[in-house]
């Protein structure tokens, strides 16, 4: 599995607005895997960083909602130490 980004809430009604962008910073365009969202087995999100193109969105505000187990997200590149990433959560409480 891929490296720890974020652990989302354990309370049923905090929700987590998740913000990343990727930077590549390798010569050659690189596959990065977002497992997004489960406590176990993740659902991929594949997407191809381009290299030396800057910032790149890879999570556009995508949510997370508070789980008695709470889920969590992880990614891996197909490259180890040149996809970098940035961002932030905006974390909802009801």
């Amino acid at each position: 599995g891929g490296t720890t980004i974020h652990t989302g809430s354990s309370t049923a009604t905090t929700i987590d607005e998740i913000w990343m962008y990727a930077v590549n910073s390798d010569t050659s365009d690189i596959k990065l895997t977002l497992e997004w969202g489960a406590t176990g087995t993740a659902d991929p999100i594949e997407v191809t960083i381009t290299a030396e193109a800057g910032l790149t969105l890879v999570a556009p505000g995508l949510l997370i909602k508070g789980n008695s187990t709470p889920l969590i997200v992880k990614a891996f590149a197909g490259t180890a130490n040149k996809v970098f990433l940035h961002g932030y959560v905006n974390r909802i409480t009801a």
